[in-house]
């Protein structure tokens, strides 16, 4: 079914783009693809252990499966303008479905540790790409002022996927196996295709659209290095933890499948709240919840370390992780269309690349510390990064009031 073309963008900013009538039909359809993609990115996290025992590896090696894709992201974030050029953004958003698809087959389906991370590297092609376009794509489909939104409902299935994929990951796996857990995201993957086909429209590029300036020029600029080293901190210290807390609850905590599922549930739950209500905190300044969150994160961190063979306290200790770690992100959204408003698609390429980065290299760390010197030192460590991000961000609270 064809679907008509909406203007292009002009060669100045997207926000310059022409009035046109709002796609919702489109956004919701990008919302589902933003469902099944984070609930690819993040379904090992809930799978680690019977993965690690099917492919005869540690599971610490199998949770670099998300430093990998996050790797190819990074890599696909800074250079999806330059590589699509020309191409039509409909078809380009299709062709990453497409290899959404592949990938979640791929894995499902994986022989051996090699062909799971081949899986793993190409939903972090999708990732790069489809962030890296996001707010692009969102002001094609509505007009400026409902932008707002659109990037909201985004977001709305990004919190879902949170909330149900690690805990239904864990529940599926265990009825019909970590693959099969892989398999259902297909048929997702599948669906937002077919949505994606009918409800968006073609989205060429301009006819003569003026080079913008790189994403890695902003790095000379004070305040966006500073704000994008305190971001990057922040994510890696989080996912030095959080991608190692199945493994954590099972052999330290001792739960069993039923309570695994119920605790994960409980921090997915915890996040969607935490979202929701973030954005009260956020009406003044970014920058309390900036340098506050990661120090709460922290002190939990260290309690999992002291407390962690009890269920109780663990549970109340990884709900409340939920509740700010998932806020805390939406922080420095909302820091970065504040300080970079002339350069927030530069500025969002950027982030996306700092913060897929800093996921790669917090699980990488987290899996050598937890296979190495165990869930005590890795832990300890996330907590030490979460610190230096807190002490970062105040510094860039200081720098942003200067200029």
């Amino acid at each position: 079914m064809s679907t008509p073309a909406s203007p292009p963008l002009p060669a100045t900013t997207a926000h310059d783009a022409v009035p046109h009538p709002a796609n919702w039909g489109g956004v919701l359809a990008m919302s589902l693809c933003v469902f099944a993609l984070i609930a690819s990115e993040f379904m090992p996290v809930s799978l680690l252990s019977p993965i690690a025992a099917t492919l005869g590896v540690s599971e610490g090696w199998v949770g670099y499966g998300i430093a990998i894709s996050g790797a190819f992201a990074v890599v696909t974030s800074l250079l999806t303008a330059r590589v699509a050029g020309r191409m039509d953004r409909k078809a380009l958003l299709l062709l990453l479905t497409v290899l959404m698809c592949v990938s979640g087959v791929v894995v499902a389906t994986a022989a051996n540790y090699a062909m799971y991370m081949l899986g793993r590297a190409l939903i972090g092609v999708v990732i790069g790409a489809f962030w890296s376009m996001s707010a692009a794509v969102a002001i094609r489909l509505v007009p400026t002022d409902k932008v707002p939104k659109a990037l909201a409902l985004f977001n709305g299935g990004n919190a879902l996927a949170t909330v149900v994929a690690a805990p239904l990951g864990s529940y599926l796996g265990g009825i019909i196996g970590w693959r099969g857990a892989f398999f259902c995201i297909v048929p997702v993957a599948v669906v937002a295709l077919g949505w994606q086909w009918i409800a968006l429209p073609s989205m060429r590029p301009a006819p003569q659209a003026t080079a913008r300036p790189g994403a890695l020029r902003l790095l000379t600029r004070p305040l966006p290095a500073l704000g994008m080293l305190a971001a990057g901190l922040f994510f890696m210290g989080q996912f030095t933890l959080f991608t190692y807390v199945r493994p954590f609850l099972e052999g330290t905590t001792g739960v069993a499948l039923p309570a695994l599922s119920s605790i994960l549930l409980a921090i997915g739950v915890a996040g969607l709240v935490g979202t929701l209500l973030v954005g009260r905190l956020l009406k003044g300044s970014p920058y309390p919840v900036l340098i506050l969150f990661p120090i709460v994160m922290a002190v939990i961190a260290l309690g999992l370390t002291v407390f962690g063979h009890s269920l109780p306290v663990t549970a109340v200790l990884l709900a409340a992780w939920g509740l700010v770690a998932t806020a805390a992100p939406v922080g420095w959204w909302s820091w970065l269309a504040a300080t970079l408003p002339r350069d927030a698609e530069a500025g969002g390429g950027l982030m996306v690349a700092v913060v897929q980065l800093c996921i790669a290299l917090g699980s990488t760390v987290g899996g050598l510390l937890y296979d190495g010197a165990g869930y005590r030192a890795t832990f300890g460590v996330s907590a030490l990064l979460l610190l230096l991000a807190s002490a970062a961000a105040l510094a860039v609270a200081r720098v942003g009031r200067r200029g």
